[in-house]
């Protein structure tokens, strides 16, 4: 039998000891609970993203990114749309941004989810330590809100925020 394909994929990216940078897989192990019985819902968690998350990406209909940023004020969370972009550089093969990802499932598999978003939680510190810092901890129920309403939208059962 083969399992269905997931409505919502959610791809977090981020170091769990280096402070702040942990919110992404954080996160990502929260929504894994919260949706736990949701087999619509698939959640990968990733010190990195890499190109080898194209194939997901292209098996999915929608696609919410979460990451820490350290070009925003700490603790300020921010949910944007993404679209496919080539980086003018070329392909690197350790990291790729959400825009990136989206132009190669889109060059690879002819395919590009119906939606996809990138929710953003400013670090206040990147430095080695497995705790995150005051500011980032008091965004977390914003944060994870957020992400809630973001999947419960695109599973078609309420309006986000």
């Amino acid at each position: 039998m083969t399992p269905e394909r997931p409505r919502v994929l959610i791809l977090a990216c981020g170091n769990t000891l280096r402070s702040d940078d942990g919110i992404g897989p954080w996160l990502a192990a929260w929504a894994e609970g919260r949706f736990a019985r949701d087999s619509r819902v698939r959640v990968v968690s990733r010190q990195q993203w890499t190109p080898d998350l194209a194939e997901d990406i292209a098996n999915a209909l929608s696609v919410l990114f979460i990451d820490c940023s350290i070009g925003s004020d700490p603790g300020a969370v921010r949910l944007t749309d993404v679209h496919p972009e080539r980086d003018t550089e070329g392909l690197a093969t350790h990291h790729q941004s959400p825009s990136q990802l989206l132009a190669l499932t889109r060059d690879l598999f002819e395919a590009t989810p119906r939606a996809a978003k990138l929710l953003t939680i400013g670090a206040g510190s990147t430095e080695l330590g497995e705790v995150f810092t005051d500011v980032v901890r008091a965004t977390i129920p914003h944060a994870c809100g957020i992400l809630e309403s973001t999947i419960l939208e695109w599973l078609g059962q309420r309006s986000a925020q």
